[in-house]
């Protein structure tokens, strides 16, 4: 079968693609930097409590009173890019959806038993080891489920070509276990949000020094070692993730196209400069190079995702019928809404940390 005459007739769009693709960015950039922190700290907080002794005090307090708050601003910050990313690729997101739809529907029950246990950790202070323990690894592992099936979902919109194993298949249970590139991004994701999940946890720190904390430089030292050692190794979960892609778009990113290549190659060297300034334990500096790193690869994978879809469609190809009104309404709001979060930030971060 024409993988061809699986894809359905995509929807018009009020403004010309580069505006929603230049939002996609943008808004998929802000989410993954809350995502990797939020799964990244709560990794490391899993390792700690692991090696803690049952008479031992708490070694995560720090974490569990952020991590609920990073759960919800990840969630939070998710739906736009979502929201773009069905504007450009909705023929692609909803098949792919569908296709898996027992599973996709099944996110909303995951992320609520992981939000309530996240709670349920950081109210777990005065509670033994066990119980932290498990309340914590019961929501590590229910946000490592939920960032499977959104890779699965991503690597079935990618492939049409394997849509056809849904006359096999029908329950809306499809893995894509076959694409050679599944297990390879997931574990580069995963990594990378333990580099940031450490870096998160250096700043934290930093901000706990300034007021004269105990113990407030090792932790930031500790969360330098995590960011510096992850980033290591996310480069070498890079390599098989780069060798699994097809051929057709892993040349592009080793010489075939001037573009990626360059932007490529401009990821790399953002990453040294996370792993450089990582050993030196500048935190700015490391939050800068990490931020550009992320950006850069935001850039590489939509251009990979592009060029997975080359002979099938491009964002170009959608039909513009102009609804400005409703875009700028929409702007406005979102303008509106991120000013108000900051403001509750900043309110938040005047609190006391026994009145939180």
């Amino acid at each position: 079968m024409d993988p061809a005459q699986l894809i359905p007739t995509p929807d018009t769009i009020p403004a010309p693609w580069g505006f929603f693709e230049l939002l996609l960015i943008l808004t998929f950039f802000c989410h993954l930097i809350f995502m990797n922190a939020m799964l990244g700290s709560a990794m490391i907080a899993l390792v700690r409590e692991m090696r803690t002794q049952p008479t031992d005090p708490p070694p995560c307090q720090d974490i569990a009173g952020k991590l609920p708050y990073t759960i919800a601003f990840a969630v939070n910050f998710g739906v736009a890019p979502l929201l773009f990313l069905q504007v450009l690729y909705g023929h692609f997101i909803y098949t792919s959806s569908i296709l898996m739809g027992a599973y996709w529907l099944s996110i909303i029950g995951l992320l609520i038993l992981s939000y309530y246990s996240a709670y349920l950790y950081k109210m777990a202070t005065n509670l033994p080891a066990a119980t932290r323990k498990l309340t914590l690894a019961a929501s590590l592992v229910l946000l490592l489920a939920i960032a499977f099936l959104f890779v699965n979902n991503i690597s079935l919109l990618q492939n049409p070509q394997v849509w056809s194993s849904y006359f096999q298949n029908p329950g809306g249970i499809l893995f894509n276990l076959a694409d050679p590139t599944l297990l390879p991004r997931y574990l580069h994701f995963v990594v990378a949000s333990v580099a940031t999940g450490g870096l998160f946890l250096a700043i934290l720190a930093l901000f706990q020094q300034k007021r004269g904390e105990n113990g407030a430089a090792k932790r930031l030292s500790t969360g330098m070692k995590w960011f510096t050692y992850a980033t290591v190794v996310e480069i070498g979960t890079g390599i098989p993730f780069l060798f699994s892609l097809p051929k057709n778009v892993q040349q592009m990113f080793i010489g075939g196209d001037p573009l990626h290549t360059a932007l490529f190659l401009a990821s790399l060297v953002a990453a040294y400069y996370c792993i450089y300034y990582g050993i030196k334990e500048r935190v700015w500096p490391a939050t800068a190079s990490m931020a550009a790193t992320v950006l850069l690869m935001v850039l590489v994978r939509d251009l990979a995702r592009q060029a997975y879809l080359a002979k099938y469609f491009h964002p170009s190809d959608l039909q513009v019928v102009p609804q400005w009104s409703p875009l700028f309404l929409f702007v406005a709001i979102l303008v509106i809404g991120i000013a108000a979060v900051i403001y509750m930030l900043r309110l938040a971060a005047r609190v006391p940390e026994e009145v939180r």
